[in-house]
């Protein structure tokens, strides 16, 4: 029988890395929007990739119970070859079931930005 799978002390991937805030000068912004049903909300955000063919995604952290302001990360990838050209991105996210207490937490790698919901 082989031991139980600790997720938490498994290492850190390599291929995702989190994303900086400002790239080439190019500050990213982030904004909660209302949804379309009462009491649901989506989070927006929206700057520069350093590589044309960066995938960018938004990460919420996993918590064992609910925090004051719930993490989400700015998180990015390139698969293959590196295309270097500054792009956008634009990426969205249904704050459904990754709220906070308070709010949310948007986390880059050289600044976070915090939302009272």
């Amino acid at each position: 029988m082989s031991a139980a799978y600790d997720f938490e002390k498994a290492p850190a991937a390599a291929s995702w890395k989190l994303l900086a805030r400002t790239i080439a000068g190019n500050k990213a912004s982030a904004e909660v929007r209302p949804g379309f049903v009462n009491n649901t909300f989506i989070l927006i955000v929206s700057g520069s990739k350093p590589y044309l063919n960066m995938k960018v995604k938004l990460s919420p952290l996993v918590y064992i119970r609910q925090p004051e302001y719930w993490e989400i990360e700015v998180i990015a990838s390139v698969p293959g070859i590196v295309l270097p050209a500054i792009g956008a991105y634009h990426e969205s996210l249904p704050l459904d079931g990754v709220r906070g207490t308070k709010g949310i937490i948007v986390k880059w790698a050289d600044s976070s930005e915090k939302f009272d919901i």
